[in-house]
């Protein structure tokens, strides 16, 4: 972590308040006295303690039926699976998209789209935009390739040993499926990568995981792998970790970003000058002059490809439909891409080599999510390849807005209108 020196020396007397250095040395220090007890996890403890928590900070019973009303806790058992210590049921606006019109492999139709925020404008801003590809005819989407990494990774004595391993292990591809297939009937092991240094080596297992996200999945499958590897390996690793952080799990990485993480997906659309005036109030023109001014901003702020606000939609998207929000991390990078034809239409195109998104398991079958879902059209055995095209037809149309808003002057414009002239 660096700063400049004088914006440094604001921070430093920021922090001190006006004490000495020892001062706060001694607020930071560990205080072990009159320690709280913090009890194992229940439900009967957890209620208890919710109840003296409310107590004590004086939760007036408006709040308190907020969090834990009589429909909630008769609910909160289905949640079981899903959360723990669980002192109640949060809400959160869910607004709608759309109709989206998708033309893809596995999505074809007219989509609503449930997205749940509380952020003023972005519902907005994809309605807008779901408007301008439905009456075009909609918008092309397709999965390119699917893929989700588990990487063990495992330590010998010496790089020999790790060679020794690694020459064994390459030709154990078809037991190491074997062994994946007693712990998932859905769930494929389809490849296997090797990364050597010195003497650690992570092995990549690529799965492939049905309708479901799949982490657990996958996690699951690799641990019975790492098992048989310990038993049955003729150099017996020092140490094994079930994850290296190899695989770039709920994180921004390169290599999840030039492979595939989830589900690659591209979508596109081919726009009239005259539609993108009279939903956008721009022109193409307008729209390619800026997209190619941000994306030059992007390479000179180091961000991982090339976009708008993916994680805008994505985000809205995933805790409406019961999906692993913290997968916003890693799926929300990709590239978008706008250009005026010789006719002066518009091609726009976004490619997201990473959505991870599933219609079973998990969230998914939570009641508010699984209604979403089922708004769709979406919840249930085949439909995680459908869910992962809207998901890039939904982003195609934020893009289209939000650059459309800005190459317009409208984007500051828009937000005051829409959060902070609000009454």
């Amino acid at each position: 972590m660096t700063g400049k020196r004088g914006l440094t020396q604001q921070h430093v007397m920021r922090i001190l308040g006006g004490e000495s250095p020892d001062v706060v040395a001694a607020r930071l220090a560990p205080d072990l006295a009159n320690l709280p007890d913090v009890p194992a996890g229940s439900a009967k403890v957890t209620r208890e303690r919710a109840e003296a928590l409310w107590e004590e900070t004086g939760l007036d019973q408006e709040s308190r039926k907020t969090l834990l009303d009589g429909a909630a806790a008769e609910e909160l058992p289905l949640y079981q699976g899903n959360i723990e210590n669980a002192i109640g049921l949060m809400k959160m606006p869910l607004g709608l998209a759309g109709p989206l019109r998708i033309n893809g492999v596995s999505a074809k139709g007219d989509y609503h789209i449930p997205l749940a925020t509380t952020e003023a404008a972005l519902v907005a801003s994809y309605h807008r935009g779901c408007r301008l590809l439905t009456a075009a005819g909609g918008c092309s989407a397709m999965v390119l390739y699917e893929s989700l990494s588990r990487a063990p990774a495992f330590v010998f004595k010496t790089a020999p040993d790790a060679c020794r391993f690694i020459i064994w292990a390459m030709e154990r591809l078809e037991d190491f499926q074997k062994v994946a297939a007693t712990t998932t009937s859905h769930g494929k092991l389809i490849d296997m990568g090797v990364t050597m240094e010195g003497n650690h080596v992570y092995l990549n297992f690529e799965f492939t995981t049905g309708d479901a996200s799949g982490q657990n999945m996958v996690t699951i499958a690799g641990q019975a792998i790492c098992d048989f590897i310990v038993e049955n390996s003729p150099v017996s690793p020092v140490r094994h970790y079930v994850e290296s952080n190899l695989s770039g799990d709920k994180k921004a990485s390169t290599k999840a970003y030039t492979t595939t993480r989830g589900k690659k997906v591209t979508a596109e659309a081919l726009l009239s000058a005259e539609l993108v005036k009279k939903h956008l109030h721009t022109t193409p023109r307008a729209m390619e002059q800026y997209w190619q001014m941000s994306a030059i901003g992007g390479v000179l702020s180091g961000t991982l490809g090339i976009h708008g606000h993916f994680a805008n939609g994505l985000t809205a998207l995933y805790l409406a439909t019961g999906q692993d929000a913290a997968c916003v991390a890693e799926s929300a990078t990709g590239v978008t891409r706008f250009e005026v034809t010789a006719e002066g239409d518009l091609y726009a195109t976004v490619t997201l080599p990473g959505i991870m998104v599933g219609t079973v398991g998990g969230g998914t079958g939570l009641p508010t999510q699984k209604a979403c879902l089922q708004l769709m059209g979406l919840h249930g055995a085949g439909k995680a390849r459908a869910l992962a095209e809207v998901c890039a037809g939904l982003l195609l149309a934020g893009e289209l807005s939000i650059i459309g808003a800005l190459s317009a002057g409208h984007f500051a414009r828009a937000h005051r209108k829409l959060a902070r002239d609000r009454k």
